[in-house]
């Protein structure tokens, strides 16, 4: 994709989004990479007002960011699917070109630098413990796919609640099982033996799993705001490293700069803005 001439203009769809960190990371990005007139702004968007909303907008716009609950709605709308947004089921990012709007999702590439962060990048042979079976575990299940792994312990309500999940693992090779949502001895056991635990349910409904889950040698947390939550100080206390949901959001953003411009994203620049 090439640069387009001129000012043009970017955003994040979702709700609630007035809590967004995005346009902060893509208008430094602008900035850094000096497209003088490029604008991002937040857009209340549910999934149903999804297809209308991104179908009205004039040709300014070059590109979309996409947060719940809008992600598989993007995928459904797009004209054109990279594989992974296909594998995943979802796709955080629509780029416009010749013949439509493109869907990707980077959010993998966001899960995948934080199991770098953790020094589990190449966790051929481990076994993963994934809390929560909803919009983000399924990016989680291709990036951890990606750094390895090939056994994996889903927590969640319900077997049926995770059959999404589920069926992304099987995709990509993964033998997973489902643990009850309670921190019984089976999820105790599983997390102290894993290589990495990712929690991708809200702080709140992590809580009462805290008492199973301290022991991870390692948690990827994709919470960043209360920082840190109750679950990452938990396990940090215990002895544990933790990174949190930042490192995702700011990896994730990194790609979709990139689709919108055409530019190698300014990753300094980017960083920078979420300190």
């Amino acid at each position: 994709m090439s640069i387009v001439a001129g000012p043009r203009a970017a955003a994040i769809l979702g709700s609630p989004v007035s809590h967004s960190l995005s346009p902060a990371l893509h208008l430094a990005a602008y900035e850094a990479l000096g497209l003088t007139g490029w604008t991002y702004e937040r857009m209340e968007c549910t999934a149903e007002r999804l297809p209308a909303l991104v179908s009205g907008l004039d040709e300014r716009y070059v590109g979309l960011s996409v947060t719940m609950p809008g992600k598989r709605a993007a995928l459904a709308f797009a004209d054109h699917r990279t594989e992974r947004a296909m594998a995943v089921g979802s796709a955080n990012t629509l780029v416009r070109r010749d013949g439509g709007w493109h869907a990707d999702c980077t959010d993998v590439d966001g899960a995948s630098a934080a199991l770098a962060d953790l020094g589990v990048d190449n966790g051929a042979g481990s076994h993963a413990v994934l809390v929560g079976a909803g919009g983000t575990a399924a990016p989680v299940v291709a990036a951890l796919a990606a750094a390895g792994f090939r056994d994996l312990s889903v927590v969640a309500r319900s077997r049926e609640r995770a059959s999404e999940v589920l069926a992304v693992a099987d995709a990509y090779g993964i033998a997973a099982e489902v643990l009850a949502f309670e921190p019984g001895s089976a999820l105790r056991e599983r997390t102290r033996d894993c290589a990495v635990l990712v929690n991708t349910v809200p702080a709140a409904a992590a809580a009462s799993l805290i008492p199973a889950l301290s022991s991870a040698p390692r948690l990827f947390d994709v919470i960043y705001s209360p920082w840190p939550t109750p679950l990452a100080a938990a396990v940090e206390a215990a002895g544990g490293m933790v990174v949190g949901g930042l490192v995702m959001l700011l990896n994730q953003a990194f790609g979709q700069v990139e689709q919108f411009t055409g530019m190698p994203a300014p990753r300094v620049a980017m960083a920078a803005a979420l300190v």
